[in-house]
């Protein structure tokens, strides 16, 4: 059997750290057989307004994002919740070049969000029917957890029955 010349993998996290009362720093990591890239965002609590953005993006296809600190720097500001999408890909770049970051500065919002959300978890239910309801109904009220934790993704017994609206 010739060996596969086709190979691919990937490996995506993300991290947030609490340096201070008043400080979160979220960062996605990014390494496949293409990219190396991290974007770490400093965000301000309690208003989740981020100060800093800062990273890297180095693709074999693509090359480095000569001006990724402009880029990044454009996200001073922008607030971390409802819309934040739509501003992300204005900010940085709607081309198809610039998804993959795109993506990853979305990521590090999420994860603001998500360990934020944290605090939400500590009062769900000690039964495990009540677990079910209570994180079901913290996914129908918040669309945006939907698939963005392996907690909270498709497949998951969590979000067992949920219909993703269209």
């Amino acid at each position: 059997m010739a060996d596969n010349i086709l190979y691919f993998a990937m490996n995506r996290c993300t991290s947030v750290e609490q340096p201070n009362d008043t400080t979160l720093l979220s960062t996605c990591r990014l390494q496949d057989t293409l990219t190396t890239a991290a974007v770490t965002l400093t965000v301000k609590l309690p208003d989740l307004n981020i100060q800093a953005a800062e990273g890297h993006f180095r693709s074999s296809v693509l090359g480095e994002i000569a001006d990724l600190p402009e880029r990044l720097e454009k996200l001073k500001g922008v607030r971390v919740g409802a819309g934040m999408l739509k501003i992300i890909s204005g900010l940085i770049g709607e081309h198809a070049d610039y998804s993959q970051l795109v993506y990853m500065v979305e990521e590090a919002c999420h994860g603001v969000i998500l360990t934020l959300t944290k605090k939400v978890l500590l009062h769900a239910p000690d039964d495990a029917p009540g677990k079910f309801d209570f994180y079901a109904k913290m996914v129908k009220d918040n669309i945006r957890l939907y698939n963005r934790c392996a907690a909270f993704a498709e497949g998951s017994p969590l979000v067992a029955g949920f219909e993703k609206p269209a």
